[in-house]
């Protein structure tokens, strides 16, 4: 996989994340973290990316 796609995997796991979490706000955002991990093949480093932006999302950042 070149940079390219494995950013555009990550703005979809976003996408899907935030899409999730718009149906269901009490669903657990750490679950569904994991879940896009799996589902979009995302590298450590996009995986660590997708945890810190959530968390700073719901710390209001």
């Amino acid at each position: 996989m070149n940079i390219i796609s494995e950013r555009e995997e990550t703005k979809k796991a976003i996408r899907w994340i935030s899409e999730k979490l718009e149906d269901n706000p009490g669903q657990p955002t750490r679950k569904l973290i994991d879940q896009a991990i799996f589902e979009f093949n995302l590298s450590p480093a996009d995986a660590e990316f997708l945890t810190r932006f959530f968390h700073d999302r719901e710390a209001g950042m």
